[in-house]
C-alpha cells in the first residue's frame, strides 16, 4: 500500500471520512460549521466520557456504513520523537481499519499545536507505511491518501526538507537490508554504492588488489569464502567548509552470500542476511 500526502489549502468541510485531532481543552466552538450537529454532538459525548482518562487514543466511530471519522485524542504533551510514534500507531489504524483516503482536522488548533508536533506527526505515518513489496506477485498498488487542510502559509519548508531527507535515507537503508543475500552479493552492494556519487558524495572503491596493498588481509581473508569480490568503501561528503573536524561513521558490510552455516548454531541463521546491516545504516545516512 503506498501512502501519499496531500496538503489542501482552501475551506474547512468535511471528507467522507475525517480524522480530527482533540485534546482536553479543545473548544467545541472550533468545529461549528464544520460538521451536522449530530456528528457535533458525538465528538462532545466523547471528549465528556474521556475527560478522566489519563491515555492517549485514536478511535473510530462510524457514521454511516461507508463514513468514518476517526478521533485522535491528546493527552500528554509529545516531543518531536513521541510525535512520530503516534504518527506510526495513528497509520496502522487506519490501515487496520481499510480507510484508504482521509482528511486530517484539527491541526491548526490552538490547543493541539500546543501538544503535538504535527510534521513530525505525518512524518511517523511515512515511516510506518514503509513495505518492500520488490519481489512479490504484481498487483494493482492500493493507494491510502492522507490529505491535511492546512495553508501553505503554515508549512515550516526547512522541517519539512529535513525529514522529507530522514525518510528517504531510512527507506533505501530499509531497501538494502531487505534484499536477499544472493541478490545483494559484494560486487552488487558496491556498484549501488558508486551510484550515490550523483547525489554529490565522493565515493571510492578499495577492490582486492587496493586492499592487499593496504595490508588488510584479515578482511580479505573472510572474503575467500565466496567467489565474489571483497571491498571496502568510502562514502564523504564536504558540506561543511569550515575547519572543523572531520565526522567519520563505520558500518559492517558482511553479505550473506556464501557458507558457514555450519560453524555457528543454526537457530536465527535465517537473519545472517541482516549482518550488513551497520553499512547500510551509514549508507542511508550520507
Amino acid at each position: 500500500m503506498t501512502l501519499k500526502i496531500k496538503h489542501l489549502d482552501g475551506k474547512i468541510s468535511p471528507s467522507k471520512n475525517t480524522a480530527v485531532f482533540l485534546t482536553k481543552d479543545t473548544k467545541f466552538s472550533d468545529f461549528k460549521g464544520i460538521f451536522e450537529d449530530k456528528i457535533n454532538q458525538k465528538i462532545l459525548n466523547f471528549l465528556k466520557n474521556n475527560k478522566k482518562t489519563k491515555d492517549d487514543k485514536i478511535f473510530s466511530l462510524n457514521l454511516e456504513f461507508d463514513q468514518t471519522l476517526v478521533i485522535i485524542l491528546i493527552v500528554k504533551k509529545k516531543d518531536a520523537l513521541k510525535s512520530e510514534k503516534f504518527g506510526a500507531k495513528f497509520y496502522n489504524h487506519i490501515k487496520n481499519h481499510k480507510v484508504n483516503n482521509i482528511l486530517v482536522l484539527g491541526s491548526n488548533f490552538s490547543s493541539v499545536k500546543n501538544n503535538i508536533r504535527f510534521d513530525e506527526f505525518i512524518h511517523g505515518a511515512q515511516l510506518k507505511s514503509y513495505e518492500f513489496n520488490l519481489y512479490k506477485t504484481k498487483k494493482k498498488d492500493e493507494e491510502l491518501i492522507i490529505k491535511i487542510l492546512n495553508s501553505k502559509n503554515n508549512i515550516n519548508t526547512r522541517i519539512k526538507s529535513n525529514l522529507d531527507a530522514v525518510l528517504h535515507g531510512v527507506n533505501y537503508t530499509k531497501d538494502l537490508v531487505s534484499e536477499p543475500g544472493n541478490v545483494l552479493h559484494p560486487d552488487e552492494y558496491a556498484n549501488r554504492l558508486k551510484k550515490l556519487n550523483k547525489l554529490g558524495l565522493k565515493v571510492t572503491v578499495y577492490d582486492e588488489k587496493k586492499l592487499k596493498k593496504l595490508g588488510c588481509n584479515a578482511l580479505l581473508g573472510v572474503g575467500q569464502g565466496s567467489i565474489r569480490g571483497s571491498y571496502l568503501v568510502t562514502m564523504e561528503w564536504k558540506g561543511n567548509k569550515s575547519e572543523s573536524k572531520p565526522l567519520a561513521f563505520v558500518g559492517k558490510g558482511v553479505c550473506f552470500d556464501t557458507g558457514g552455516i555450519s560453524l555457528k548454531p543454526a537457530r536465527f541463521m535465517e537473519d545472517m542476511t541482516y549482518d550488513m546491516a551497520g553499512s547500510a545504516v551509514v549508507v542511508g545516512l550520507m
